[in-house]
């Protein structure tokens, strides 16, 4: 069982950045593949990155790709999204998300756990 609390929300201005954290509980987060994903209003739940368990591999939507990274620290049982260079159309509430398995891990079904998310809100 892994729970998972998301941190680092808020407003920021078109061009900003926002460092969004995610804590998770459990002895076991290095067992896990971490993703984030986002949700904007009247819009389905979309993939945003995702990273291995040891962090050594990473995929990104094409829409973030250059602008988001995704991170984590095992030690602290945290994985990060920083976001540079922000869009009006990232606005959307972000959640983490932790999977045992994963096809693609692009796909939100294939994950088990996730948080309540936080919102990103970014103004033009």
């Amino acid at each position: 069982q892994v729970q998972l609390v998301e941190s680092g929300g808020g407003l920021v201005q078109a061009g900003g950045s926002l460092r969004l954290s995610c804590a998770a509980s459990g002895r076991t987060f290095s067992g896990y593949i971490m993703g984030w994903f986002r949700q904007a209003p009247g819009k389905e739940r979309e993939f945003a990155a995702r990273i291995t368990r040891t962090g050594g591999s990473t995929s990104y939507a094409d829409s973030v790709k250059g602008r988001f990274t995704i991170s984590r620290d095992n030690a602290k049982k945290t994985v990060y999204l920083q976001m540079n260079s922000l869009k009006p159309e990232d606005t959307a509430v972000y959640y983490c998300a932790a999977a045992r398995i994963i096809a693609s891990g692009r796909t939100s079904g294939e994950y088990d756990y996730w948080g309540q998310g936080t919102q990103v809100t970014v103004s033009s």
